[in-house]
């Protein structure tokens, strides 16, 4: 039935920037991705309690993500073809559910029930949530990707913050609390639903129509789209070292204790927040490619340092990592975009869930070597990731993709 009202965006200008819109589908990415980030962060408690080893752990982010991975694309393919704005407020009951069974949860399969729901609430909101931020964003559309998740960046960066304030101070039982974000994140989704309903799909309609007129062969396109996985691979296997093993890697190298462990995750999180900022405008001016060339292999310098720092430098080399390596993203799904017209919630969940994926299964591998190593050999093997970089190279450049507007 939604997609019968388009028309009654055609009073609205169709190549305008709607901040509002941009704005409040970032908040909510925000409170999503904070709700989401609690798992990683209060896996010590969680380890110690329920005596988990290494690869438990990373099952337990491997459940969570694969269950988004397998069903964000599913979910993006169906809302190009009958789109469903109440889904955006609805998704965020799946969230709810799974921190309010983490918060009981003292049995493993508990856990991974709880975690497979978060997952399913991020199945729902991702490719739905970046299909608004494409229609709200006018001739801006790496300035909005940006925009839409550097919210989701600072969630994950608040996540270990509030999990080392509340969590680690008044126990499991507290992510009850955080749930109850879900419902305020859902109340403003229901007027971003109007919205989407009302004027944004005529706005979607209206740039695809342009994006066709220089769309590539299907044969580039899909190498293209080959070649951005990969890259989203190496990225995201590396992130994954990080989000579910630096505090850890900080416990047993340095002796901090746990709570100082999160402040540095904090520290690192917030830095990947600030690079997701550049990397949109950066890429809407100068060019997609080339932001993805900085980001990826601008890290590599750093990922290899890494292992061998002090814990004085170990935080500065983090958040230079963070501040580099995910400025690329928004300019790699605009660019996908771009290689695909008249699909972006395909693509949008294609990415958004390969990278969950990509990240689970990067956790729980990593956790297995873990498990059979030390947590340091994780960073050393890490380290030369970035270098898959280079496929930049061969990626196609198709009229407005990769170039300045």
């Amino acid at each position: 039935m939604a997609a019968t009202r388009p028309a009654t965006g055609s009073a609205e200008p169709m190549n305008g920037t709607v901040f509002g819109v941009i704005v409040a589908i970032s908040f909510c990415h925000l409170l999503n991705d904070m709700m989401q980030s609690l798992l990683p962060a209060i896996y010590p408690a969680l380890k110690s309690d329920l005596h988990l080893s290494f690869g438990q752990i990373g099952l337990v982010t491997l459940a969570y993500q694969i269950t988004a991975s397998i069903l964000q694309p599913l979910v993006g393919l169906y809302a190009d073809k009958r789109p469903t704005p109440l889904a955006l407020p609805g998704g965020t009951l799946f969230s709810l559910a799974g921190l309010t069974v983490l918060s009981a949860a003292h049995v493993y399969w508990l856990v991974l029930v709880g975690a497979s729901l978060l997952g399913m609430g991020s199945s729902v909101f991702h490719p739905e949530s970046s299909r608004v931020a494409r229609m709200a964003a006018g001739q801006r559309h790496g300035l909005a990707q940006s925009l839409f998740q550097v919210g989701g960046n600072a969630g994950q960066a608040l996540g270990p913050l509030a999990a080392a304030l509340v969590v680690v101070r008044w126990g499991q039982s507290s992510l009850a609390f955080f749930a109850l974000l879900a419902l305020l994140s859902g109340a403003v989704l229901w007027n971003v639903a109007a919205w989407y309903r009302n004027h944004g799909l005529g706005r979607l309609a209206a740039s695809r129509k342009i994006a066709e007129g220089v769309s590539l062969p299907q044969g580039q396109a899909a190498r293209g789209i080959a070649i951005l996985l990969a890259l989203i691979f190496s990225k995201y296997v590396y992130l994954a070292s990080l989000t579910s093993y630096y505090t850890f890697y900080l416990i047993q190298r340095f002796g901090l204790s746990v709570q100082s462990a999160q402040f540095h995750l904090f520290a690192f999180l917030a830095a990947v927040a600030a690079g997701t900022i550049m990397g949109g405008p950066l890429g809407d001016r100068f060019g997609r490619k080339y932001v993805i060339w900085f980001s990826i292999l601008g890290a590599l310098p750093f990922t290899l340092l890494l292992p061998h720092a002090s814990l004085f430098w170990t935080g500065p080399i983090t958040v230079a990592i963070g501040l580099i390596l995910v400025s690329a993203f928004p300019a790699i799904v605009v660019f996908a975009q771009e290689l695909v017209p008249g699909k972006v919630g395909m693509i949008s969940g294609l990415f958004f869930g390969f990278s969950f994926g990509m990240g689970g299964i990067g956790a729980a591998a990593l956790g297995w070597v873990a498990d059979r190593t030390d947590i340091d050999t994780v960073y050393q093997v890490c380290a030369f990731l970035p270098a898959i970089g280079l496929l930049t190279a061969l990626l196609p450049d198709p009229g407005k993709a990769g170039r300045p507007a």
